[in-house]
């Protein structure tokens, strides 16, 4: 018995080392649902970024990947889980605004720090110590779409599409008119929800004014539907659009009728400078065959945050790594050089217009909006 109970304690000991040898990060993602595509763009980012730079301290890293369901409710039980069970140290997470809003708190209680990839409300990270970001933020997204519509299209009259439901597009839209009627443009707001299939209703009053463009604000499965019944009315505008349409998905459901539309974004190939979007590009393209989307790039990027905190602080024990995050200074990501605003967590980035090529299914490097042009 006495052998037994010895055996038992060395495999203890054993198992307890093994686990001390592991960093546990969470990522909390949508891999189901309405905004699949997203999620599973942002975790071939992470994985990569993982299968590249696997270790810290010199201890394995090891992901831990929760489906939110694209759900605002599953993603705060989502956090609790990688908090409560798994016993993360940090959390990459998420790419939806109102996915972060619910979960972020969560991870603010507990003190665990949180990194999203892409949520882009200014409320994600705001009064918050612990929940950080490597996105832009919503006022510059806004403000941009607005400044290259007014300034690079020649538009003075756009038709503004707010989703109602859904927290990033209600801000996105607030900020875009609020810059577009500072530089003199016209704004014509509607509204629609996430789900509906007909906007026929909203497009005819929008048309009834001759807008020059229209600036969907949202994601990609309405935004590509919208485009196709406003092509279809007759509109021959400027069709515009926020991150939330950067998807595969777009040219699936929009067809033709998203050929040409622009959109912010956070990354493009060709718009990239760093020494690691080159090493981030070249190893992306031979894991998966293709050329990477900006959530890849996003993930990337939050992975590396983290880890490189981690190595800054010296130690894996989250208060140190949250502090470390918010003492980030020109660290060079694949989505430019990175520094994060200590009191509010966000980083100060140019932003990036892509041109939707629904020939080629792809995204074409359009323009940057620089962060000066944006105050």
């Amino acid at each position: 018995m006495r052998k037994l109970i010895f055996v038992l304690l060395l495999v203890v000991f054993a198992v307890s080392i093994f686990v001390a040898e592991e960093i546990k990060i969470g990522v909390v993602l949508p891999m189901t649902g309405g905004i699949s595509a997203f999620g599973q763009m942002t975790w071939e980012g992470i994985s990569l970024a993982h299968k590249m730079y696997p270790t810290v301290l010199g201890k394995e890293v090891k992901l831990i990947l929760f489906d939110n369901r694209s759900e605002k409710t599953e993603a705060a039980n989502a956090v609790a889980r990688a908090i409560d069970k798994e016993h993360v140290v940090a959390i990459i997470g998420e790419v939806a605004s109102s996915h972060s809003l619910a979960g972020g708190p969560i991870a603010e209680k507990n003190h665990i720090p949180m990194v999203s990839p892409a949520s882009t409300n200014p409320m994600v990270t705001q009064g918050k110590r612990y929940v950080s970001r490597v996105c832009f933020i919503d006022p510059f997204q806004g403000a941009a779409a607005a400044v290259f519509a007014f300034k690079n299209l020649g538009a003075k009259t756009v038709a503004v599409f707010t989703d109602i439901e859904q927290d990033y597009s209600v801000g996105l839209s607030k900020f875009f008119v609020d810059k577009f009627k500072k530089l003199g443009g016209k704004v014509v707001s509607l509204y629609y929800r996430t789900g509906d299939q007909d906007f026929t209703a909203q497009l005819t009053i929008a048309l009834s004014k001759n807008p020059d463009a229209i600036y969907v604000t949202g994601y990609y499965p309405e935004i590509a539907l919208l485009s196709r019944q406003a092509r279809q009315l007759g509109f021959k505008g400027y069709l515009l659009a926020g991150d939330g349409a950067e998807a595969p998905e777009l040219f699936s459901i929009g067809g033709d009728a998203v050929d040409g539309l622009f959109l912010t974004t956070h990354y493009h190939p060709k718009g990239a400078a760093t020494s690691m979007a080159k090493k981030f590009y070249d190893a992306f393209v031979k894991e998966y065959g293709k050329d990477p989307s900006a959530l890849a790039a996003l993930g990337f990027d939050a992975y590396l945050l983290i880890i490189d905190a981690i190595k800054r602080a010296g130690s894996a024990d989250p208060e140190a790594i949250a502090k470390a995050i918010r003492e980030t200074e020109n660290f060079e990501a694949v989505t430019g050089v990175i520094t994060i605003e200590k009191e509010t967590g966000n980083p100060i980035k140019d932003v990036v217009v892509d041109k939707a090529n629904a020939k080629e299914k792809k995204f074409d490097f359009a323009a940057i909006v620089s962060a000066q042009e944006l105050k």
